[in-house]
């Protein structure tokens, strides 16, 4: 009997009148801003404008939550295609089940759009962006302490976390590989803020160090979990996944600190002071228009002269002393 033990919550849904909060969703949607804020403050120091990262998350992060579920349905697909089961529930994604690899991967595609609209190197944005996925990923795990799924092998460690008799689970004790996860995030963040900081990561080796730090403790995580999975060569499928993307992005590093060493001078071309090109040129004085452009400039003695009065002209007297009458018809 266990004396210790994490409780699980009795319900991951709290009713607000008709409006269902959910506490998947809501870590989430924390995990979300606290990347993008994060993301920000990194960005700025590197020389961009604050909102810029925001403005690519908006491509971003629609794409990732979309290509996260895809990889869930399409790697669990038994849970929704099944006799007896309800392929509807493959779009409820509050229910729980995302992939970080078809999050990150699909995710990429939207911020390349992202950046490409706005003139910026991807590369220097996923750099900015690192530590602060990984924040989002420690927080989001989370989401699965209140759904209580994709807990450990049993186990009567005093943080064991304790699930309770429902759907697909059985009562007990289990490894909380959910807050393993969480806590090994936080250490992957901490670890790219440390390095880049000491080496001057750039072109995208500050995003491979966190891909292949994750991929490092996503592996022995996922060994300890018992939820069902697909095996391939008595390993899960997932394990394969972290091993090959781990192999992909250590090689990526090595490969681009060889050929484009050091980091980006200049993350956002907007930001770039055109005093620093060399300042204004001809090109771009202001040029004349309308009637201005039209008249000749003036030399010598009449551009000395007052502009003439034509009114005071037609009232000048003539030669003879008769003064000259302006002509009012």
């Amino acid at each position: 009997m266990n004396l210790a033990f994490i409780p699980s919550p009795s319900t991951g849904v709290i009713e607000l009148g008709p409006i269902p909060l959910r506490g998947y969703a809501f870590c989430i949607i924390i995990g979300v801003f606290v990347a993008v804020w994060f993301g920000n403050k990194r960005w700025v120091a590197r020389g961009g404008q604050a909102g810029t990262v925001a403005d690519i998350a908006v491509w971003a992060v629609p794409f990732g939550l979309v290509g996260g579920r895809l990889y869930h349905v399409i790697t669990d697909y038994q849970l929704y295609f099944s006799d007896g089961e309800n392929w509807v529930d493959a779009f409820k994604i509050w229910e729980g089940g995302l992939g970080i690899w078809g999050a990150i991967a699909l995710g990429a595609v939207g911020a390349w759009i992202g950046c490409r609209r706005r003139g910026i190197p991807l590369p220097a944005w996923a750099d900015a962006l690192a530590p602060g996925i990984a924040f989002a990923q420690a927080i989001g795990r989370w989401g699965n302490w209140f759904n209580q799924e994709l807990y450990g092998k049993p186990t009567d460690l005093p943080w064991a976390l304790k699930i309770s008799e429902g759907t697909n689970r059985v009562a007990g004790t289990y490894h909380p590989t959910f807050l393993y996860e969480s806590l090994w995030c936080v250490g992957v963040a901490l670890l790219v803020i440390w390095a880049d900081r000491r080496f001057k990561l750039g072109h995208g080796r500050a995003f491979a160090l966190y891909v292949a730090a994750y991929c490092a403790g996503r592996g022995w995580i996922e060994y300890m979990r018992v939820d069902e999975a697909h095996h391939v060569l008595g390993l899960r499928l997932n394990v394969w996944t972290a091993i090959i993307v781990f192999v992909l992005a250590v090689t990526y590093i090595v490969i681009s600190a060889r050929v484009r060493p050091g980091r980006e001078e200049v993350v956002e071309p907007a930001t770039v002071d055109p005093a620093e090109d060399g300042g204004d040129t001809a090109a771009d004085a202001p040029a004349k228009t309308g009637e201005d452009a039209d008249a000749p400039a003036k030399t010598g003695e009449d551009a000395d002269a007052p502009d003439k009065d034509p009114v005071a002209e037609e009232q000048a007297p003539e030669a003879d002393g008769t003064p000259q009458k302006a002509d009012k018809s």
